[in-house]
């Protein structure tokens, strides 16, 4: 008998054998399908998440004649040489000049904004100022002034580095922030993290005042005092969350997202947007699209056919790294918010699998979760098939919703945890996305209870146009 031989009298055990790997693999099958990735074991101190005091010095108001107050900065053009400056003045409306020079100049420049009020049930807001300071130069310094004529505030910011396809560049992923205490620890601890985050990519909700009797706009005024000391030195990218709704029919506001359009501006023209809800900007190495969960996004939807047209734009030889934000997530394992992202997955997820998606970042959920590399663009009313499977062309998934806000902890997960959930945690916390080249980029995600320089969750990202390698952690 040879090597490879088999007598008749073994046919039967060869037989038995067979079964039994087979039973094993269907075994092992099962173990993979209900088993998910990790659920951190690390327990958060149950505490009560409690709003800061009116008389906090996070909201203090500056001293002087109308000071400019809620200072902050966002990229004003597409490709990242121009900002909008923002701020508000109380007692008139003040001056509309930004003053400006680089750090290698002593030139000063001007530039004129603009300014609007606008009223809110009971209140009035302050005189909000905004300026497009414009042609400004790359990786730069530059110092600002507002208030020029009566208090005078100083402040500066870095330009981003050309747009390019091997320019390093590090963003933080802050989300649903609100203005609690551990709404300050979640931005101090950003503030405090060694790797130096260079702009936010904020995910949605920032002030919660529609958490508050009618939709008490005074709380909008203290948030953005509050996360001034960041956001008026680094531009952090605005995305649209629930809680910028604002609709309130029961108080007679009847115009949706009416604070944050009249606070916030963004550049959505400059990417042939309708509407400052949805938009796109290029920065480093990164073309980042910001979509709207709360407006339209059905089929011929203005945001529809915006995104249909904007992703073929993308260019990965000048931009690889291709990141969408959002406010609601699309895969959510816990029991808050379950499935309210699956219409908006319906429609978009099949593009983002098609142009190749790198990651997404959500928030709405008050938790941390990561996701696999997964999609469920199989699935149709003939063949049921409704899982979703491993995709090496989706993108990650990660919900950062955990900056800290009044509403709490959201710890409630579904059980077993699915396969497409990498890792899990009810705490909170930022992130941080570590561009290094075209090809990798550094993901951490940590939590407030740490050091600054712990990692509770990490994961190396290889490019899915430039080097399509499975990154998957499980």
């Amino acid at each position: 008998m040879g090597e490879l031989g088999f007598s008749s009298s073994s046919s039967f055990t060869t037989f038995r054998f067979a079964d039994f790997v087979v039973v094993l693999c269907l075994v092992l099958n099962a173990v993979v399908i209900c088993n998910g990735g990790k659920t951190s074991s690390f327990v958060r101190k149950v505490e009560k998440t409690i709003d800061m005091p009116l008389d906090s010095d996070v909201f203090q108001v500056p001293p002087g004649y109308n000071a400019p107050q809620q200072v902050h900065i966002t990229q004003g053009d597409h490709v990242g040489e121009a900002v909008i400056v923002s701020w508000v003045t109380v007692d008139e409306p003040g001056s509309n000049t930004v003053l400006y020079w680089s750090e290698n100049s002593n030139k000063k420049k001007k530039a004129e904004g603009k300014f609007n009020t606008y009223k809110f049930y009971n209140y009035t807001s302050g005189y909000i100022h905004h300026c497009t300071i414009r042609n400004l130069e790359f990786n730069t310094k530059y110092y600002y002034v507002v208030g020029i004529g009566h208090t005078e505030r100083k402040f500066w910011f870095t330009t981003p580095p050309e747009v390019g396809i091997d320019v390093p560049y590090t963003f933080g992923l802050i989300g649903d922030l609100g203005q609690s205490f551990d709404s300050n620890r979640t931005l101090t601890h950003y503030e405090m993290n060694g790797q130096k985050g260079q702009a936010v990519l904020f995910v949605g909700d920032l002030s919660y005042a529609d958490n508050y009797p009618n939709h008490d706009n005074v709380r909008w005024d203290t948030w953005a005092r509050f996360v001034e000391r960041s956001v008026a030195y680094q531009p952090w990218i605005w995305t649209a969350g629930n809680h910028e709704i604002d609709f309130a029919p029961e108080i007679g506001e009847t115009k949706p997202f009416k604070p944050f359009l009249h606070r916030y501006h963004v550049p959505y023209k400059a990417s042939e947007s309708t509407s400052p809800l949805w938009y796109s900007i290029k920065r480093a190495s990164a073309y980042i699209i910001i979509l709207s969960s709360y407006s339209a996004y059905g089929k011929y939807t203005p945001q529809y056919q915006w995104l249909e047209n904007e992703l073929p734009k993308v260019n990965r030889s000048e931009t690889p790294w291709l990141i969408v934000l959002m406010h609601s997530p699309w895969y959510n394992s816990y029991n808050y918010h379950y499935m309210e992202g699956e219409t908006m997955r319906v429609m978009y997820e099949p593009w983002f699998v098609k142009y190749s998606v790198d990651v997404v970042f959500a928030g709405h959920v008050h938790a941390y979760e990561r996701s696999e590399r997964v999609s469920n663009i199989a699935y149709n009313v003939i063949n049921g098939l409704c899982t979703p499977v491993k995709d090496q062309s989706a993108p990650v998934y990660i919900t950062i919703g955990d900056g800290g806000n009044l509403e709490g902890l959201a710890n409630n997960m579904t059980e077993p945890q699915p396969p497409y959930s990498a890792y899990r945690e009810a705490s909170f916390g930022h992130a941080m996305f570590d561009i290094k080249n075209r090809t990798h980029a550094y993901y951490s995600w940590h939590r407030n209870q740490d050091g600054y320089a712990v990692e509770a969750d990490t994961v190396w990202f290889f490019n899915r146009y430039w080097r399509q390698m499975v990154d998957s952690t499980n």
